[in-house]
């Protein structure tokens, strides 16, 4: 086995060794909350007769560690279960969502992606002036406020009082695609505005860490452009740690828009986890989190073995 083939084969293992201590924690934060799901179902008025009936034909009557062996294998084979709210099958109930979620999160990459790309060049180029100082003051200042404020600030001001873009993202299955990329406009704005910030700043950090170095001066010599010896010259060798930051925070946009879906109403699976959790559906916050979980896993993993592929330093660790 090739070393970079080992250490990727090492990092899936780790991936997947963190994926099930997560469905672990998953499930007893779940089975933990206070009150009674069958009670919760029933109403308060339900005698103990009904409540001990219910907790039976859900399982629950058996021991925790043995449901989770049940619920573990379920999800393995493919089957999440039934909701409890509404009696559907839950992989039904999440498909729809987990591609809303997912439409949401691409547009938002679309955006903060290139610009981010651009800013950072830019604030490289022109370090330490006006320009960079500038740059930097608005992405910290990004990085600072919170997303439902961001999002709030973008509806007052887009929706509210010019209104261009509708503050409700409501779509559905026979939304068309120029409905869809209308209604998730500000949801995709806020999102972006949230982790432009990060991939700028890392952007601009690695390539500047390049400036310094022989081919660097090389081509300066040479008499190229200084724009050119940055695009040309410091942005491919600066590409690894870039693409590790900008794989992290697409993991972030696909995980983290629960609060973004719940301020513009979206039917994603962030919403579908919070309208769950107030109506103590559990199966469905369960497959909610762990799709969330392994989302952010995979993700991770990817930028892991992206930076290994890109940076042969580190197919020899010390």
């Amino acid at each position: 086995m090739t070393p970079i083939s080992k250490i990727i084969s090492q990092r899936v293992a780790l991936g997947a060794l963190t994926l099930w201590i997560v469905s672990l924690i998953v499930f007893a934060g779940v089975q933990f909350l206070p009150g009674d799901v069958a009670t919760e179902l029933l109403g308060q008025s339900a005698t103990p007769e009904a409540v001990a009936a219910l907790r039976k034909s859900m399982g629950l009557d058996i021991p925790l560690y043995l449901r989770y062996f049940d619920w573990l294998g379920s999800i393995l084979r493919g089957n999440f279960g039934t909701a409890l709210a509404n009696g559907r099958d839950i992989a039904e109930l999440i498909k729809p969502r987990l591609f809303n979620t997912l439409f949401l999160a691409v547009s938002a990459a679309v955006i903060s992606v290139p610009l981010a790309l651009l800013g950072g060049i830019v604030a490289a180029l022109y370090r330490n002036t006006f320009i960079d100082r500038a740059i930097n003051v608005v992405t910290l200042a990004s990085i600072s406020v919170p997303e439902f404020f961001v999002a709030y600030i973008l509806i007052l001001v887009l929706a509210v009082h010019a209104g261009i873009l509708p503050s409700l993202s409501d779509v559905d299955s026979e939304t068309s695609v120029l409905g869809r990329l209308t209604a998730i406009a500000l949801p995709s704005l806020t999102l972006a505005v949230v982790v432009l910030a990060h991939m700028m700043r890392m952007t601009r950090t690695s390539i500047i860490n390049l400036l310094g170095n022989q081919y660097i001066e090389t081509a300066r010599l040479k008499g190229l452009p200084e724009w050119r010896v940055l695009v040309r010259h410091a942005l491919p060798n600066a590409l690894a740690p870039i693409a590790t930051v900008i794989v992290l925070n697409l993991a972030y946009l696909i995980t983290g828009v629960v609060v973004v879906e719940v301020v513009f109403v979206y039917p994603g699976l962030g919403q579908l986890i919070v309208d769950s959790v107030q109506k103590r559906d559990v199966p469905v916050v369960q497959a909610c989190s762990l799709i969330f979980a392994a989302t952010y896993v995979l993700l991770n993993l990817t930028a892991d073995i992206l930076s290994i592929i890109a940076n042969p330093r580190l197919m020899h660790p010390k």
